[in-house]
């Protein structure tokens, strides 16, 4: 299979089965109406555009660090894994918008709520591979990321579900953005 079209199918099953799983923790264990875990009333409010600037602001810090001689080579993996993609603004809209939902859903909806804000963020950045025993590069890089997905955690029970999908969102699409930029380079 082409590696764009899996990069779609990954997006795909982010946007359908994360928010699935976390979904149905929340009905089965919970007795939790669905309607009410996706506050669909505060999708276009002034916590949603808070969350899309803190994503932004944190977005544009992790760029400036990662651009420090430390973490250069971390980044040049990456970096030639997504230019191979050929990713256009379509998928890195579709892509940060689908990791934005599912994993808000999953990770904040559904697991922090047994696990907390604490653990769920541990778990979050080792899961995306950020905590590495053999790269204290990586593991640094994690320790950076820490205080955000903290504060995206945190926010859920402030602001709710749309903050943290919104920041989400708009920290995925400015490391996507920033890819795409140095390929068209």
């Amino acid at each position: 299979m082409r590696p764009k079209i899996q990069f779609h199918l990954l997006g795909w099953i982010t946007l359908l089965v994360f928010p699935g799983i976390g979904l149905w923790l929340l009905w089965y264990f919970e007795d939790i109406p669905i309607i009410e875990v996706l506050e669909l009333h505060d999708i276009f409010t002034p916590k949603t555009l808070l969350g899309i600037e803190f994503g932004l602001f944190y977005g544009l810090f992790i760029l400036a660090v990662s651009q420090h001689d430390i973490f250069k080579s971390m980044s040049h993996h990456q970096e030639r894994l997504f230019r191979s993609l050929q990713l256009n603004w379509g998928d890195i809209i579709f892509m940060s918008f689908c990791a934005g939902f599912g994993e808000e859903i999953l990770f904040r909806a559904g697991i922090q709520t047994w696990l907390g804000p604490w653990i769920t963020t541990f778990l979050f950045i080792a899961v995306h591979g950020y905590f590495n025993p053999t790269s204290w590069k990586q593991s640094m890089l994690g320790l950076v990321l820490f205080p955000f997905i903290l504060i995206i955690s945190f926010s859920y029970e402030l602001l709710g579900l749309w903050f943290c999908v919104g920041a989400h969102f708009s920290y995925d699409l400015l490391m996507f953005q920033g890819v795409l930029r140095k390929r068209l380079k």
